[in-house]
């Protein structure tokens, strides 16, 4: 069964944390708080790749995702991606994968760490609002709502709606990828990991 992520991401001054997380406490519950420390691999040597996947390290788990971005659905505010995932066991598991990608060419390109509060919208569950911190970009609140291809709309008409019930101004509205902001913000001579710890 193919799913999608139907998602939008709003990038916040420091200053507007707090008032926004107390409009989205008035119309969700907090599910879960934690951190995501993401591994991205890539096997284009210049430039910004067109492919990628990464390996998240969770407190339970290591999981590998890739996504296709599905523009023919994407509105101005709103983007659409397929998502694919996988677990692994643990860290054997995720050195003999990473060994297999470097045989075919793929590298260590971009590190992410992400602290992020994640909440429940009280009107529909499938919509999730989450404040994220983003290790070296700041603040960011991200909703995303996981349907099949025959709601797709269902959920960028839900998350507009909830952009506008937030107040928040479309202007700061930013669907560029984290990556792509870690690899322009780590360009000068720099093209893989902006941190050098990693999570394996």
């Amino acid at each position: 069964m193919v799913w999608l992520e139907v998602e939008t991401k709003v990038k916040l001054e420091n200053s507007q944390v707090a008032a926004l997380r107390k409009k989205i406490k008035s119309i969700a519950k907090l599910k879960k708080k934690g951190t995501k420390t993401d591994d991205y691999f890539a096997n284009q040597k210049k430039g910004f790749p067109k492919k990628a996947f990464r390996i998240r390290a969770t407190k339970d788990q290591l999981e590998v995702t890739f996504k296709k971005w599905i523009k023919h659905l994407w509105t101005p505010e709103v983007v659409v991606k397929e998502e694919f995932e996988f677990s692994l066991k643990g860290k054997e598991e995720a050195k003999d994968l990473i060994a297999l990608f470097k045989d075919l060419g793929f590298t260590e390109w971009v590190k992410k760490i992400k602290r992020n509060e994640t909440y429940s919208y009280n009107k529909n569950k499938r919509l999730s609002i989450e404040i994220n911190n983003v290790k070296h970009l700041g603040y960011f609140m991200e909703m995303e709502f996981l349907c099949q291809e025959s709601e797709a709309k269902k959920g960028i008409n839900l998350i507009t709606k909830v952009l506008k019930e937030l107040e928040i101004d479309f202007n700061q509205i930013d669907n560029t990828g984290y990556t792509k902001m870690l690899w322009y913000k780590g360009a000068t001579g720099k093209h893989k990991f902006i941190d050098k710890e990693t999570a394996l």
